[in-house]
């Protein structure tokens, strides 16, 4: 159920977007010709009294889409986006990406008021208005064949003890498999609300899995009162840095031919929608942190200037604006046709990464 619940939010967050474009188009005097919930083939459309726009429901439940009248910059009809001035046209196309921004921001202040998950070592927070109200160590990965393995650890299991000693964080993990080379050891762990007590048989020295073989992950929870909504705003700023840094990042590996290593840090549609169920089967507060960034990643790739996405639209007007040369459609068709292609083909080859790594 929560999948279904996820995979809806998802798509949510592309309709927000497109809502921002919708409603700066309205303020800004430009006619919005339709505005559709899904992609065609149209399924039902309807005008309303004064109004111009037609509404449409469509049968592919991928988002929606913004249908302006005379997107080219080269369009002058009255009414148009591309008759409009250059300052409206930027409030038109940033609009999405201040939608997605905002979702992240309210996501964000009332995980922070109800329980937010510590994502980054320096997350940001009110350390006098933020205290810790869980702290978990969950088994996060279990290598083949490893000790843990044989013993019957599973992904997901809450650690809580070793040979009597409790475990708090991974760290205290570590130091006590150290401590216990080739010596038979009690795990406690909590799977599914149940208790179980395990024997793993340490080997003699490391292995290349470690000693034990599975990678522990703390979960902390925070929560925070007054400071909760300026919270939401300061972790959608962090993130948002985090992500374009992460996106530099990886267009420097592509330039220096590093791209399986550029691979390796990207997920596709599939890749999502395969994330969103384990996400999801985490419960309620983890899906929401994953829709928040998500929001947040929408609203960092669109602002881009790559043609075809809303920064590259901005930056190739505001280009030819500079050059004080006038942009013809066709010319800025064949820009964002050649930017649309690439990004298909860049899509396509992480689709090809995303099946070969999950399946």
């Amino acid at each position: 159920m929560l999948m279904i619940v996820g995979f809806l939010l998802f798509v949510s967050l592309v309709v927000v977007h497109e809502l921002g474009h919708f409603i700066a188009a309205k303020k800004g005097g430009v006619e919005v010709e339709e505005f559709g919930l899904g992609f065609p083939p149209r399924l039902y459309g309807r005008r309303f009294k004064d109004d111009k726009t037609l509404y449409s429901i469509n049968l592919l439940p991928l988002g929606g889409f913004v249908r302006l009248k005379g997107e080219h910059d080269a369009d002058r009809e009255p009414g148009s986006y591309g008759s409009a001035p250059f300052s409206r046209k930027a409030g038109i196309i940033l609009a999405g990406v201040a939608m997605n921004l905002l979702a992240a921001v309210l996501i964000f202040g009332v995980l922070s008021a109800t329980g937010m998950p510590r994502l980054l070592p320096n997350q940001v927070a009110v350390a006098s208005d933020t205290s810790v109200t869980s702290r978990k160590v969950l088994v996060g990965f279990v290598a083949a064949g490893s000790s843990a393995e044989q013993a019957g650890v599973q992904v997901g299991d809450e650690l809580t003890g070793f040979d009597q000693q409790p475990v708090r964080t991974g760290e205290d993990l570590f130091g006590y498999t150290e401590a216990s080379l080739g010596q038979a050891v009690k795990l406690e762990l909590i799977r599914e609300d149940q208790r179980l007590e395990l024997t793993a048989q340490l080997p003699l020295q490391r292995t290349e899995e470690g000693i034990l073989g599975l990678t522990p992950a703390d979960v902390i929870v925070e929560r925070s009162t007054w400071s909760a909504p300026l919270r939401g705003v300061a972790l959608t700023g962090q993130f948002a840095w985090e992500t374009l840094k992460g996106v530099v990042n990886l267009f420097g590996q592509l330039a220096s031919g590093q791209g399986s290593q550029a691979a390796e840090g990207v997920t596709g549609p599939v890749g999502i929608v395969l994330l969103l169920g384990d996400v999801a089967e985490a419960g309620a507060s983890s899906l929401w942190v994953f829709i928040a960034l998500i929001s947040v990643t929408l609203a960092v790739m669109n602002s881009l200037p790559i043609p075809a996405l809303d920064g590259g639209r901005l930056f190739v007007s505001g280009l030819f604006r500079l050059l004080k040369k006038p942009l013809k459609t066709k010319t800025e068709e064949r820009i964002h046709a050649t930017g649309m292609a690439v990004l298909l083909i860049l899509i396509a080859l992480i689709t090809v990464v995303d099946v070969r790594r999950f399946f």
